[in-house]
């Protein structure tokens, strides 16, 4: 796939609304820290509200890295009031169905990006499985578990004469 990398530090856009996030509670560690259900594929534009509410509550972002897969353009600086955030991308190495955020203070969080598609049920579904407490899941199973539960909740919902063709 190729990428897009946009140089330019972004600032241009209208402010979007808060950011859909939601990080697992307690201390038992797992494998994702919470999730982010971004209302668009636009980094530029979802970046600033996800930073902006984290920096109160967790601590300054720095830096984020995605999986390009999903992502049509990637900058590689997004303003956020106060301070930049880097962006970054890696292939292969990282889950295209995850962010990880850093900071200088509070280390690093990996985040469950639900796709801004998703609808509200499906949505519900993953965020009650990405902040459940000490859960081993990654966030590709995680996806891959919730496109199972679909296929199985159309394929009953199909009329049986449909089935037998």
């Amino acid at each position: 796939m190729a990428v897009t990398i946009d140089r330019t530090t972004t600032g241009e856009h209208a402010p979007s609304p808060p950011a859909r996030l939601s990080l697992t509670p307690g201390t038992a560690p797992g494998l994702l820290d919470g999730y982010w259900w971004p209302r668009s594929r636009d980094l530029s534009r979802e970046l600033p509200a996800l930073a902006a509410r984290l920096d109160h509550s967790w601590g300054r972002v720095t830096r984020v890295t995605v999986n390009p897969a999903f992502w049509p353009v990637i900058p590689r600086k997004v303003s956020v009031t106060g301070h930049t955030v880097h962006v970054g991308w890696f292939s292969n190495e990282q889950d295209p169905h995850k962010l990880l955020v850093f900071s200088y203070t509070a280390d690093r969080l990996d985040l469950l990006i639900i796709p801004p598609e998703t609808g509200p049920a499906a949505a519900a579904r993953l965020m009650y499985a990405a902040t459940t407490p000490g859960s081993l899941l990654t966030a590709s199973r995680l996806m891959e578990d919730e496109r199972s539960a679909d296929d199985a909740m159309e394929s009953q919902d199909q009329d049986p004469s449909d089935r037998r063709r």
